[in-house]
């Protein structure tokens, strides 16, 4: 499979919008769940909210892990010696980490000062997520 999609000029193209997509999904509904956790439209209610954009953040991570799983497949050698690729894993771990910590926490009900800072940690995290994943083309 891995000789197919370095050899077909539109396979990794392809795969790369499908991972453009998920983290579009992933991190556009994130942001909309944690601008109303920082108190930002208050008319919402969170707990549907919360449901619908977990919901497809849910879909868009696996979009992007497994897109991301395929194309690693493709290269995996160079990749694991891409100091971009290496760090936007940890970053990945971390963002995982934080929202695996937030949730058992239940975040979304208490809204304190804690969840506000996980979520805002969560957004620096996806950010530099991002950052890292387009510079693995440059480094």
């Amino acid at each position: 499979m891995s000789s197919w999609i370095t050899s077909n000029p539109i396979a990794y193209p392809a795969l790369e919008v499908v991972h453009i997509t998920g983290i579009a999904l992933l991190v556009g509904n994130l942001v909309l769940v944690e601008l109303r956790v920082w108190g930002l439209g208050r008319t919402l209610p969170l707990p549907a909210l919360a449901r619908l954009g977990l919901t497809v953040s849910l879909v868009g991570f696996g979009l992007a892990a497994a897109s991301g799983l395929v194309m690693f497949a493709s290269q995996a050698a160079e990749l694991m010696a891409n100091r971009a690729f290496v760090i936007k894993m940890g970053l990945l771990t971390l963002a995982g980490t934080n929202a695996g910590l937030f949730h058992a926490r239940d975040g979304l009900t208490r809204l304190d000062t804690l969840a506000r800072v996980q979520t805002a940690l969560s957004l620096g995290l996806w950010v530099a997520v991002i950052i890292c994943g387009r510079w693995i083309a440059y480094v």
